[in-house]
């Protein structure tokens, strides 16, 4: 933050330089003072300047609140199922074995190399650090290194509880200082974390098996089903741990940038960017909050929260709802990465770029530049010629047209909204069938190269 502040002042001061330079042209120059005057911003002032204000303000406190805020979900985290003992380990005040950096690094964990002293950073690349120690991990933690988690401490500096915030999940870092470990990538969606793996850990389940209504070991068997890069945002409202086919229900972590314009922000459609933020703060993060949906009043379609009343929590003091606003204005800030150069083939790309714009008929729905359709962008799930298990669990019963701009950024894990078309080319085959589009396997790649380099 002190870096961007710095950088704001550097911009004010040359702005005001190219002012002062444009009032005092070489002698007999008009055209020259003509073209500066015009190229030359004007310094913002009476409401205008207002708006600057209040835009770098709110650009701020959302990347802070996105960052570090836990709205109080320590309470859940930590005092409630007692995660941050089975961190610790017996030997640092908590239980069982301890959770390592190796093992942090390896449930997808990830480590803000920005937040780590110059000469921890020398140690660590000198092997004079133990990744083996759980020890290490509280280090981390109390250096609030561990991105999208806070560790509560005692005087005696032992760790007491722990909360998360919308980093945990949607944001990575770019292992510039060694595989998860570099500078954050806000928005990005974390596809290493195993958030199944990291709370079944948790000394004690029992929030979950008297919500859910089942035992220990169901539980256990749910978390583990979904593994890395994915999570069920709707398990507590529905109760439905698995697919009628028996596979896991959790869906992907999806990316939180590139959604300015865009209407709905998940992938059946349940909300806004805000109204996401709302849900998952409360009803997902376990923060202290207000969340009001009276679709999840539904005892048909959602026994457990209509049971729970989760659906219209009120929690005293609310940690979230004023926090809001600035949050909403960090994440559409956010812009979807551009691909890196010579990740895709630039003369396929355009012939691609044609295909999806033409013959393919991509741009009927996903219409640049947004990708998604300006407006209500929802079908059914005959529509894209999918199942409809995910979306029948949403209040919509449809689902959203995927903004695609920044999709080479989160392939990781697969495509569409559970990850079950491998690659980009399995994608285009099902819309090639599913449209009878009869497309020829030259511009299946083709499609594939725009694809990957949207």
């Amino acid at each position: 933050m002190k870096r961007m502040m710095i950088l704001a002042a550097a911009g004010t001061a040359a702005l005001a330089g190219a002012v002062i330079a444009s009032a005092a042209p070489p002698a007999g120059d008009n055209n020259t003072l003509s073209a500066k005057k015009a190229a030359a911003p004007a310094i913002a002032q009476g409401f205008d300047a207002v708006i600057a204000r209040h835009s770098e303000t709110m650009l701020e406190q959302g990347r802070k609140i996105f960052r570090y805020d836990t709205f109080g979900s320590e309470a859940f985290w930590g005092d409630a199922l007692e995660l941050h003992k089975a961190i610790a380990g017996a030997k640092n005040g908590g239980v069982g074995p301890g959770v390592s950096p190796k093992t942090a690094l390896a449930v997808g964990l990830k480590v803000d190399s920005d937040a780590l002293p110059a000469a921890l950073k020398k140690q660590i690349a000198a092997g004079k650090v133990n990744l083996d120690d759980p020890a290490t991990t509280i280090a981390l933690l109390k250096l609030n290194a561990v991105v999208g988690v806070t560790a509560f401490t005692n005087p005696d500096g032992s760790v007491k509880s722990m909360g998360i915030q919308c980093a945990f999940c949607h944001s990575t870092v770019d292992n510039s200082f060694a595989p998860g470990i570099g500078k954050r990538l806000d928005g990005w969606p974390n596809q290493d974390l195993n958030v199944g793996a990291i709370v079944s850990l948790a000394p004690n389940l029992k929030p979950f098996t008297d919500l859910l209504g089942v035992d220990v070991a169901t539980v256990k068997k749910v978390l583990a089903s979904w593994g890395p890069g994915r999570y069920d945002a709707f398990l507590n409202k529905d109760g439905k741990a698995f697919r009628p086919d028996g596979k896991q229900a959790g869906t992907l972590i999806p990316p939180a940038f590139g959604l300015a314009g865009v209407d709905l922000a998940t992938s059946t459609g349940s909300g806004s960017v805000t109204y996401w933020n709302a849900y998952v703060g409360v009803t997902q993060m376990h923060g202290m909050g207000t969340y009001f949906d009276a679709r999840f009043s539904d005892k048909d379609q959602y026994p457990v929260s209509a049971k729970s009343g989760a659906w219209n929590t009120r929690d005293k003091p609310d940690r979230v709802t004023a926090k809001l606003a600035a949050l909403h204005y960090y994440q559409l800030s956010m812009p979807a990465p551009k691909a890196p150069e010579g990740s895709y083939d630039k003369a396929a790309f355009e012939r691609g770029k044609a295909l999806f714009n033409g013959p393919a008929k991509c741009a009927t729905c996903h219409v640049p530049p947004l990708f998604t359709e300006p407006g209500h962008n929802m079908h059914t799930p005959e529509e894209i010629g999918i199942d409809s298990f995910q979306a029948d669990r949403s209040p919509t019963h449809m689902y959203r047209t995927t903004p695609l701009a920044g999709l080479w950024a989160h392939q990781k894990r697969g495509f569409f909204h559970d990850g079950r078309f491998a690659t980009l080319l399995d994608v285009v085959n099902h819309y090639d069938t599913h449209l009878s589009l009869n497309l020829s396997d030259a511009q299946k790649k083709d499609l594939v190269e725009y694809l990957k380099g949207i």
